[in-house]
């Protein structure tokens, strides 16, 4: 047999293909987490003022017209409200401002992300000393000491994403990526379920009780792993239900390529470039990591919108497998022909 002729043995045209698919993906996985993460900035960070009637507007002017657009500047009526959003995460900081004195007050939430909380105090340390004004900085929402750089909350969520999409594809690679009948796609769905609520639960007690990484309800976490989990894991199912087991990388391209960078875990997304920024909270790294920040720091404020973004994905990743499984064929032969064919493909 000939070189050529081995070669062809060897690489199969299939074998190719996916050779070249997991090449542009190690590319795209490159550009996506330098992209994103090379060099975070503030910009239009929301951010609340309390400052009297005849200051507060021309302050607000001010800090409007930053270099780079750092703020996102409101003014806010008093101290008191400007507490509670930032816990209700309407805004990441305020400006109190002393009319009596010389040292303003600025308020963060470190819980939200300390890179955020101390690039906000870097800049209001520049801006108060143009001003010959100081200013001291009380933290409304600390992450905990256990939490270096508020990141517990992403890693957690992270390991959830992997265990949903690992989990799907090992129920896929065992007998075939495409659910040969309903009732194996129901299996396979039953299966993700419990596999999510015993990874969402493990999750939850090892950075809680075992770690003391984050504070929050474990109950709270619990639900939220459970829900990122299966939320993931039927995504995968439904993609690789659709195109087999090209579905994987698929999978891998949306939530780790795309979703871990801009899911603003190491940095929030704040100070994300805007294409990350503006996807972040619609993937499910993105959604779980603001909500396991919420859980852990904000009293389960503002979750709303992420956990309706979790569950679309679950529903809609659901609703595919079951709808592309129904389209198989229906007798045991042939599913089970189909099935055998292609994992020895």
């Amino acid at each position: 047999m000939s070189l050529v002729d081995e070669l062809k043995s060897a690489v199969t045209p299939r074998a190719a293909l996916l050779v070249v698919g997991v090449f542009a993906l190690q590319l795209l996985f490159i550009t996506s987490y330098v992209g994103a993460l090379h060099h975070p900035k503030p910009t239009d960070v929301p951010f609340g003022v309390v400052a009297p009637q005849r200051v507060s507007a021309q302050l607000v002017g001010q800090l409007e017209k930053l270099p780079g657009d750092p703020l996102d500047t409101r003014t806010v009526t008093d101290e008191a409200e400007a507490r509670e959003q930032i816990l209700n995460r309407d805004i990441d900081g305020a400006l109190i401002v002393d009319p009596t004195g010389r040292t303003d007050t600025l308020l963060v939430a470190s819980g939200g992300g300390t890179v955020l909380s101390s690039a906000l105090e870097t800049i209001f340390t520049k801006v108060e000393a143009t001003q010959q004004r100081t200013v001291r900085t009380v933290d409304v929402a600390p992450a905990s000491p256990e939490d270096f750089d508020g990141l517990s909350a992403f890693y957690l969520v992270v390991g959830w994403c992997v265990g949903g999409y690992i989990c799907a594809a090992i129920l896929a690679i065992s007998a075939g990526s495409r659910p040969a009948n309903r009732e194996r796609a129901v299996i396979r769905l039953g299966v993700l379920a419990l596999y999510s609520a015993l990874g969402g639960l493990g999750g939850a007690i090892i950075v809680g009780p075992i770690l003391n990484a984050l504070p929050g309800s474990i109950a709270a976490l619990w639900g939220l792993g459970t829900l990122v989990v299966f939320a993931v894991g039927a995504a995968t199912l439904a993609l690789q239900s659709v195109f087999g087991i090209v579905g994987i990388g698929l999978a891998i391209l949306l939530i780790v390529v795309a979703g871990n960078p801009s899911a603003g875990g190491a940095f929030p997304l704040p100070m994300l470039p805007p294409f990350w920024k503006a996807i972040g909270p619609y993937l499910p790294p993105g959604a779980g990591t603001w909500a396991a920040r919420s859980i852990a720091y904000f009293k389960g404020n503002d979750m709303t919108a992420s956990m309706l973004v979790l569950s679309a994905w679950a529903v809609v990743g659901t609703a595919v497998t079951l709808v592309m499984s129904s389209l198989k064929p229906k007798s045991e032969e042939s599913a089970l022909a189909a099935e055998v064919g292609e994992v020895k493909a």
